[in-house]
């Protein structure tokens, strides 16, 4: 069954939307709680965003997936293979971009030895390759047992291969190890002195089973259609999925940042429910309101325009002058945006989280606008 469903598109478009949100505040000092990461164990709104994209390129999976296995092994091969390489591609580029950065008063090369590897869009390239892969050997059965045989084995590994003492804090978690010995240090994410990955190699085999879930829940929906049967499954087994993590969560904690096993079912679950109430009140109702035709832009160009909000900024960075000059006579430079929130959406409030907010709702607005233009242009970006 080919039939569309509007609340898959609002669904990832809205996804796409928060991920600009959270990625682009005014500055990263003042942010309201729920804009802003679990520090450790836990998970806020913003800590939904990243596996519900994860979950809705599951859901694209399940309806692409028919046509390419209407056609040779090799064709599906080469399709999927070339797919993540390029994602991969992107997500490296977007990482080195834009080749140079200010080091004082002088451009300087950023060197390849200092790029980090990975990185969320490397994470989905990832994910997507070899869920796809499980999908199409496994078929839908197979791949349900393979994402809970990942979810198990993660949880193993990190009992096994972690520091007995606490094995899911951030030193004692076996993924660094792994990170370290694949990537090299130069090659991760560094924060506050230390080297930790949260997109690193070891943590991306829970992931894959978010993408499986997701193409579970999209192969369901294209083959049952619209029934509330399918619904009714729909949010039955997204609170069961829910519940589990939740619960699950008392021996190994949901945690991002190490995408525990709980937070994988968790998330996953919740997406299903959301899924479901947007699938009730856009697709069965029929209720089309302005905020759901705001998103659904989003979601026609969504890789296209989470690189254009990583990439925008790091270019304009480039473009800096003169802010003002400090009592002992140094220059503090600035760019566009930097300049944009200073002077703009800072004096706004003398709480500082709100003119951070605002700034970026503004940087969404602005993107809306370009996605806007491209769908009625009838311009999309694939990949």
């Amino acid at each position: 069954m080919n039939q569309r469903f509007y609340s898959l598109d609002v669904f990832r478009g809205a996804t796409v939307a928060l991920m600009i949100l959270v990625n682009n505040p005014g500055t990263w000092s003042h942010i309201y709680g729920p804009l802003t990461h679990a520090d450790w164990h836990g998970c806020t709104p913003t800590d939904l965003v990243f596996p519900f994209f994860l979950f809705a390129v599951g859901n694209a999976l399940a309806f692409v997936m028919p046509g390419m296995e209407s056609k040779t092994t090799g064709f599906f091969l080469s399709k999927v293979g070339k797919r993540a390489l390029l994602i991969f591609g992107i997500g490296l580029f977007l990482n080195w971009s834009p080749f140079v950065k200010w080091d004082h008063d002088n451009l300087v090369a950023k060197l390849w030895q200092n790029v980090r590897i990975m990185g969320v869009l490397q994470r989905i390239a990832v994910a997507y390759l070899f869920a796809a892969l499980f999908v199409y050997f496994a078929k839908p059965r197979g791949s349900f047992v393979v994402a809970g045989t990942l979810l198990l084995l993660y949880w193993g590994l990190c009992l096994s291969l972690g520091n007995p003492a606490d094995p899911f804090s951030i030193s004692g978690w076996f993924g660094s190890e792994w990170d370290l010995l694949a990537l090299g240090s130069s090659h991760m994410y560094k924060s506050n002195g230390m080297i930790f990955d949260p997109e690193g190699l070891a943590s991306t085999i829970p992931a894959i089973a978010q993408v499986i879930f997701g193409y579970l829940t999209g192969n369901y929906i294209r083959e049952k259609g619209s029934t509330y049967e399918m619904l009714a499954h729909i949010l039955v087994i997204g609170f069961v999925m829910m519940g589990t993590g939740y619960g699950w969560d008392m021996v190994f904690p949901v945690n991002k940042k190490i995408w525990t096993s709980s937070y994988v079912l968790y998330t996953s679950g919740l997406a299903m429910i959301i899924l479901g109430i947007f699938m009730y009140l856009l697709d069965w109702k029929n209720c089309q309101p302005a905020w759901s035709k705001f998103f659904t832009v989003f979601g026609k160009n969504p890789l296209f325009i989470f690189v254009l909000s990583g990439f925008l900024p790091r270019v304009l960075a480039l473009l800096r002058w003169t802010d003002h000059i400090q009592p002992d006579g140094k220059p503090v430079y600035t760019s566009f945006f930097p300049w944009l929130y200073e002077h703009i959406f800072k004096p706004i409030s003398s709480d500082l989280r709100t003119g951070s907010l605002l700034y970026a709702l503004c940087m969404i607005a602005f993107y809306w606008l370009i996605v806007y233009v491209l769908d009625r242009k009838k311009i999309y970006i694939r990949v």
